[in-house]
């Protein structure tokens, strides 16, 4: 009788998931991207662009994530390189506020703007989109792995969905979804052995950069905007956050400024204030990526109270009791930010690891990287750990000087799950390097880089993993975007896309440098070339066949047609390229190439020659590479 009951009962289960399912059909999409942020929301508008039917689920209202969710609305570098989706987020700035001009209200950047103008921004962007669909206050509560793609429950709004999608990808902003799909992370420092990287530290460690929650003031003329004081507040803790009577110990090194300096460093368009400081500001130490729900909840309300600390502070001692939580920002009851600023997050076991090693050498590694590369950024690795207690144990890389550098594609792909990409800053990359991948344009340029692969994969009907580099980088070049951070050949200028490949190539390589806060890469595009400059990409692309002399010799234009021609008929060509026409049929070709003064005996230009190559040869799609940048 009771294996009867039981049989009942498990007939009466089935009957009742059955029942569940056909009341509540799963939803079909091919990419689902959890987490509407600087990434997630790049990607979903670049899947869509690709023709696939695209789900973004945010927990929140807001698209934008660092830029918009979190405050962070003074945009940190690649003001010269305004790549791909990013470029056109900053155009509608542009347009909005009446031109770039308008945008250098602040001092720490030249591209200062309202966060609900910039989600604004997000959503107009979004909405363009027929194939994007976007889900706001959604939550994942369980995913399930198939074969063919994913089943994800969503709560929506209170209400359960199920989702199936052949494409999963993680824009959450503490990686939440790699980790629930069983992908391998590290957090906090790695080891120097482990990382190679010198400056790493010796063991390492679970600490992660200072958390930040801004806060958005905004002035309200002779009005006293005071808030009630905070619970638990201590002034000391901020006394030498700028020059003022109350700094009587300031740390050794710091370089303090005078307080108006301070509240204008993110000042806003319309008299508004991002307080996002540094400095003995509203930095704070915690770790909460491996937190649960409650536990982060509680971290946040610390969090909170420390900011509205800050601010009040601000209002009592430095004299600013006029400037009060903006009350046109945020729908939330405190008038702050629906979540802190991250700087960082799980980091996952990709199929590359950029170092800092690959960033500042990328020439010199045993993978060359630089060849899979889908975003560029060009600022200092900036790690902030002012507010850690045990700061002085810590490796000094604050600011360690690197060049503008090439984002691997290898490191949004884990290397252990496959129909998953991840992106924001939980991508396979060192905690050194995380200092300079985590800012904003890099954070939309390596969504859009997820949306093209995911977009891709869904059309050749195969995994992430198995689509060609070439592939998304050609996605990403159609869509303005950057693969190497030449400061010469602006994305807008004839050419561009020739210098990009053939740097994609490594025929000819870029000189990458370091000039104070600047982080630059030069492809020397009206410099002569030299053989020595082309001696060994020529060689390495040809696998040896071509291996013109390593001299100071600069070549001439009838020397570049003649090494072009023979690496067309080099066995590692495909030849897909132009003809190498003779006679006056070179000086036509040189016209329809966009060249000018053409004459035989001079000396040609690393841009002439890279010009050149690409037509004749098209060496970026003659040879196909592997994620690690080796030609296959």
């Amino acid at each position: 009788m009771k294996s009867i009951g039981k049989y009942i009962l498990s007939v009466i289960f089935i009957a009742g998931i059955a029942f569940f399912y056909s009341c509540n059909p799963a939803k079909e999409f091919d990419v689902l991207i959890v987490g509407g942020g600087a990434s997630g929301t790049a990607a979903g508008i670049q899947a869509a662009r690709l023709d696939s039917k695209t789900l973004i689920v945010e927990e929140f209202e807001w698209l934008g994530g660092a830029l918009t969710s979190a405050g962070v609305s003074c945009i940190d570098g690649n003001y010269k390189m305004p790549a791909g989706i990013f470029g056109e987020f900053r155009d509608y700035l542009s347009d909005y506020y009446g031109g770039l001009d308008s945008l250098r209200t602040g001092w720490v950047s030249s591209v200062c703007a309202e966060p609900s103008v910039m989600n604004a921004a997000f959503k107009s962007l979004a909405a363009k989109e027929k194939k994007l669909e976007v889900w706001y206050k959604s939550v994942v509560s369980g995913i399930e792995k198939r074969p063919d793609g994913w089943v994800v429950t969503i709560n929506r709004d209170g209400k359960e969905e199920t989702v199936r999608c052949r494409i999963l990808i993680d824009g959450t902003e503490l990686g939440d979804i790699a980790k629930a799909c069983g992908v391998k992370y590290d957090i906090g420092m790695d080891d120097r052995d482990i990382s190679g990287e010198d400056i790493a530290p010796e063991d390492a460690n679970d600490v992660i950069q200072d958390i930040t929650y801004v806060a958005i003031l905004k002035d309200f003329g002779e009005k006293d905007m005071t808030i009630e004081k905070p619970a638990g507040y201590d002034p000391s803790i901020f006394y030498c956050t700028c020059k003022n009577d109350l700094c009587s110990n300031p740390d050794s090194g710091t370089v303090l400024w005078e307080k108006h300096q301070m509240i204008t460093y993110g000042k806003l368009p319309n008299n508004k204030y991002m307080i996002n400081w540094p400095i003995n500001g509203n930095d704070y130490y915690v770790n909460m990526i491996e937190m649960d729900k409650e536990q982060r909840d509680s971290a946040l309300q610390v969090l909170k109270n420390f900011t509205l600390s800050y601010v009040y502070f601000m209002q009592t001692e430095l004299g600013f009791k006029n400037l009060g939580l903006a009350d046109d920002e945020y729908p939330t009851a405190d008038k702050l930010p629906f979540i802190p600023y991250h700087r960082e997050s799980r980091r996952i076991h990709g199929k590359v690891r950029f170092s800092v090693n690959q960033m500042v050498h990328p020439y010199g590694q045993v993978q060359p990287l630089y060849r899979t590369a889908i975003a560029v950024g060009d600022y200092p690795v900036d790690h902030h750990h002012a507010r850690y207690k045990e700061k002085s144990k810590l490796p000094e890389i604050h600011f360690y000087p690197v060049p503008s550098f090439g984002l691997p594609l290898g490191t949004l792909l884990p290397e252990d799950v496959d129909n998953l990409i991840v992106t924001e800053k939980s991508i396979s990359v060192t905690n050194i390097v995380n200092g300079a991948t985590r800012l904003q344009p890099v954070l939309v340029q390596i969504g859009q880089a997820a949306g093209a692969l995911a977009g891709l994969a869904v059309k050749e009907g195969i995994c992430p993993d198995e689509v060609s580099v070439r592939d998304v980088q050609d996605i990403i070049l159609e869509g303005n975007g950057y693969l190497l951070p030449y400061l010469d050949i602006p994305v807008k200028k004839a050419h561009f896309k020739a210098l990009q490949h053939i740097g994609a190539t490594g025929i000819l390589k870029g000189r990458g440098a370091n000039v104070g806060w600047s982080n630059q890469t030069w492809f020397d595009a009206d410099s002569v070339l030299t053989y020595a400059g082309l001696a060994s990409g020529i060689s390495d692309y040809t696998d040896g066949q071509v291996s013109p002399e390593n001299t100071d010799k600069a070549l001439t234009v009838e020397e570049a047609f003649e090494l072009v021609r023979a690496v067309k008929e080099s066995d590692r060509s495909s030849g897909v390229g132009v003809d190498v026409p003779e006679g006056d049929g070179r000086s036509l070709l040189w016209e329809e190439l966009g060249l000018s003064d053409y004459s035989l005996d001079r000396p040609v230009t690393r841009k002439e020659f890279a010009v050149l190559m690409d037509a004749v040869v098209d060496p970026f799609h003659a040879r196909e590479i592997d994620i690690t940048g080796k030609f296959i």
